[in-house]
């Protein structure tokens, strides 16, 4: 990757004001280029190939630093671990796989607008939401029900 490209969070980043160090810049250049919703172990693994003196600590502060700055969004997967994707992009919903982990972005007009009117019905205007739907592949299901008769 070329030191003149400028990744989109390096770029939130400055306008932010941050100091970007050479290590940040590896950080943010890989959850730039990612489409996964990594977690700290994770970055720190592409991170330190590019860079070993990349210590998992400076992952962790330089998450915490973006997260805090609004350039990141943090997401709990249920798997005890905190994974993180660039914030301000498209509003979109997760769906976790729990047998293989897998992350996948969805958005559906119609859950959109039975939110708005659930919370119109009680009262509230919303504002924001987060969902994330925990589910196993439908040949999965079958082999489980499978396994307990």
């Amino acid at each position: 990757m070329s030191s003149e490209h400028v990744s989109r969070i390096e770029e939130a980043c400055q306008k932010s004001g941050m100091m970007m160090t050479s290590q940040r810049r590896v950080v943010a250049r890989i959850l730039s280029n990612t489409t996964d919703h990594l977690d700290v172990e994770e970055l720190h693994r592409l991170a330190n190939a590019q860079d070993p003196s990349i210590a998992i600590a400076t992952v962790y502060r330089t998450v915490r630093l973006f997260e805090e700055a609004g350039i990141l969004e943090r997401h709990d997967f249920g798997d005890g671990r905190a994974h993180y994707e660039e914030a301000g992009s498209e509003h979109h919903d997760h769906m976790i796989d729990v047998n293989s982990g897998k992350v996948i972005e969805f958005y559906n007009q119609e859950l959109e607008a039975l939110q708005e009117q659930v919370a119109a019905e009680l009262g509230y205007r919303l504002v924001g939401h987060k969902m994330e739907l925990f589910a196993v592949p439908l040949d999965a299901r079958n082999d489980a029900d499978e396994e307990q008769n």
